[in-house]
This record gives structure tokens, C-alpha cells and sequence, in this order.
């Protein structure tokens, strides 16, 4: 497995980009990452180790997040119970109207998961939404194996 995160670039077309709650929810990022670590994904997680505020910062990590986002052949969505995600519901309607691979995770306890569900059901209609970080690794497992290890 190789992870990379903001300032690195990635410079290819492919991997799974796990996009999700950043600011004022644990580091969900590090739990789906640590159960993936036996496969040969590449993984980009934008999650930086040390993150100062300040507007530059702030629009090189959203550039950051834009450009891998396009590179990336999938995505999984991680919304936790902390936040309401209003950049990752963004994502999520821009990136279910495309042809990626697209899986989506909420916490039980996520104040918008019946929007989340509601909006899946109605444009991607075969994407299961699951309930736990450890569900959202097992269905990118799966897929992923099932797909000769590649995205």
C-alpha cells in the first residue's frame, strides 16, 4: 500500500481518493487506512499530519483536494457523526454524476445520513451505503479484489 497526502503530489491517474470529515472529527482517516494496509492500493488521503489555518493554507489544501479528486479512478465518502461535511456533500453530488467508483460510509449517528441515503438511492442506485468504517474497508476490499487489485 502506498498513502499520500498533502503538500506530496500524486502524479498518476489512478487509486481511491478517501474524501470525508477533516475539521472536528477523529482521524477516521488513519482507521480505514490501517485496515486496507494489506492490499496494494494506493490511497489519497488529504488529511495533512500538520495542518495551520490561514486563507493560503486553506486554498492549496482545496486546490490539493480538486486535482486528486480528478486523478483518482475511486472515491469513498466517510461521514462522521461529529460534522456535518457540507465540502464532502459537495463532493459526493459532484462525484456520483461521474464515472467512478464510488463507495459512502456514515456514522449511525450522522445528522444528514438520510439525505445522504435519499440522494444515493435516487442517482446511484446500486451503491450501498454502509455504517461503519470497518463496512467501508470490507466493501473497498471486495471491490477491489474482484477487480484483478486494480481501480
Amino acid at each position: 500500500m502506498k498513502v499520500f497526502s498533502p503538500p506530496t503530489e500524486y502524479p498518476h491517474w489512478d487509486g481511491l481518493f478517501i474524501a470525508g470529515g477533516i475539521t472536528g472529527c477523529p482521524d477516521w482517516q488513519s482507521e480505514l487506512i490501517q485496515k486496507l494496509s494489506d492490499t496494494n492500493l494506493v490511497i489519497i488521503n488529504p488529511r495533512r499530519a500538520n495542518y495551520i489555518n490561514g486563507t493560503d493554507i486553506a486554498k492549496e489544501q482545496i486546490s490539493w483536494e480538486f486535482r486528486h479528486l480528478v486523478k483518482a479512478l475511486a472515491v469513498s465518502f466517510w461521514f462522521p457523526k461529529e460534522t456535518i461535511c457540507p465540502i464532502t456533500l459537495f463532493e459526493l453530488g459532484r462525484w456520483s454524476m461521474n464515472n467512478k467508483v464510488i463507495f459512502v460510509g456514515c456514522h449511525p449517528e450522522y445528522s444528514r445520513r438520510f439525505d445522504v441515503e435519499t440522494q444515493l438511492n435516487l442517482s446511484l442506485p446500486n451503491t450501498k451505503v454502509v455504517y461503519s468504517i470497518n463496512d467501508l474497508s470490507t466493501q473497498i476490499r471486495d471491490f477491489y479484489l474482484r477487480d484483478s487489485g486494480e481501480f
